[in-house]
């Protein structure tokens, strides 16, 4: 079967994250630049080989000293490690009506580390300009600690300022290839 190259349709998708704030609140933010590159043999995205990677220095909260701080070496250190990237290992079919888990190793910093994310497939159409697209929901949680983002201030009730765990969120449109 012959393989089929997915580029990522940056206007139709989105990556983004949300964290606790206070422990009363969640704090939102997403990536700007992120690529997405999928190659399947014919349109089985059960045998795709998957990789991401987000430009760290994209990351926005709508905050500008927010950003400052993530992007510094208390969280991302943006500078050293421009980049987080995610390749596939995995997939298993939940059910048959498009849930999958997708499998793969996630590298922040200098730490790589197995996570699991729950995929909700959306099919594959035609768009009225002739262009195949597939389409995906993807979420899940990562630990951040995990993997050196480990800033952390406590308030003076002794709360904490963030939760360890952060909630991944992205809406994915590929774009076939020629």
């Amino acid at each position: 079967m012959a393989i089929v190259k997915w580029v990522l349709d940056p206007v139709h998708s989105e990556v983004t994250f949300k964290i606790k704030h206070l422990m009363i609140s969640t704090v939102s933010g997403q990536f700007n630049k992120y690529e997405v590159n999928a190659e399947t043999e014919g349109e089985d995205f059960m045998t795709a080989k998957v990789s991401f990677s987000a430009d760290v220095d994209s990351i926005s909260t709508k905050n500008e000293q927010r950003d400052g701080h993530l992007k510094s070496e208390d969280f991302f250190n943006a500078a050293k490690y421009p980049a987080i990237t995610f390749t596939a290992t995995k997939y298993e079919n939940v059910d048959n009506d498009g849930s999958y888990e997708l499998y793969g190793d996630l590298r922040i910093r200098d730490v790589t580390k197995q996570i699991k994310l729950d995929v909700e497939y959306g099919g594959i159409v035609k768009d009225p300009w002739g262009n195949t697209k597939a389409g995906f929901t993807i979420s899940g949680k990562i630990n951040r600690k995990e993997f050196g983002l480990s800033w952390h201030a406590v308030t003076e009730a002794g709360g904490l300022v963030l939760s360890d765990d952060v909630r991944i969120h992205a809406e994915i449109e590929l774009l076939k290839q020629a």
